[in-house]
């Protein structure tokens, strides 16, 4: 068996060998050697203390505002789901009104239509949806949609005369424009 004896400068001219390799490759990726340093120790403990709890209170505000964020953005989430049903039962709302205009020879089952629409009604008011008002009101374009005009000597100028399709509204957000005719 063979006996290997490493002295203490060969060593070192392995290393400053490889260093040498590696500074090579370095500048061949061109790439830079960050140079580390130990933190710099301040001569007092209270700047560290301030340093510390001025750390301390960005990060506490980042979170803050983080939670803040985050609730905002869940509540609009919320907001435009529960919109995006609501649109989608609308015209289920607009098929049973016209199914109640129409006239029924059962009895039962115009009174069956009518408590469909009660309860869609009373849910979508638990919902907090309203019916915009039309008929015998100004018109108000962020509102109504106006389709047609006429003239009415009985209407003044720019009242709504006439209702073709309801319009609905969630708190401030108006989910759809009620589809009038605006007396001239």
């Amino acid at each position: 068996m063979a006996k290997i004896n490493n002295t203490p400068d060969d060593n070192k001219d392995k290393v400053e060998n490889i260093d040498v390799e590696n500074e090579k490759e370095l500048e061949e990726l061109d790439i830079e050697q960050e140079v580390i340093t130990e933190p710099e120790l301040s001569e007092s403990p209270q700047n560290d203390l301030a340093t510390e709890r001025d750390k301390y209170l960005r990060l506490a505000a980042e979170y803050d505002n983080f939670r803040k964020r985050s609730a905002k953005e869940r509540e609009m989430i919320y907001s435009s789901a529960r919109t995006d049903v609501i649109t989608k039962l609308l015209p289920v709302y607009d098929n049973l009104e016209r199914a109640l205009k129409m006239e029924c020879i059962d009895e039962s089952f115009y009174k069956g239509v009518e408590m469909i629409m009660t309860q869609l009604t009373e849910t979508l008011n638990d919902m907090g949806v309203q019916i915009i008002p039309a008929v015998g009101e100004p018109f108000d374009p962020n509102r109504h949609n106006a389709v047609m005009s006429i003239e009415d000597p009985n209407l003044g100028e720019g009242i709504v005369a006439e209702e073709y399709q309801k319009g609905f509204i969630l708190g401030d957000r108006v989910i759809r424009f009620s589809t009038v005719v605006v007396a001239n």
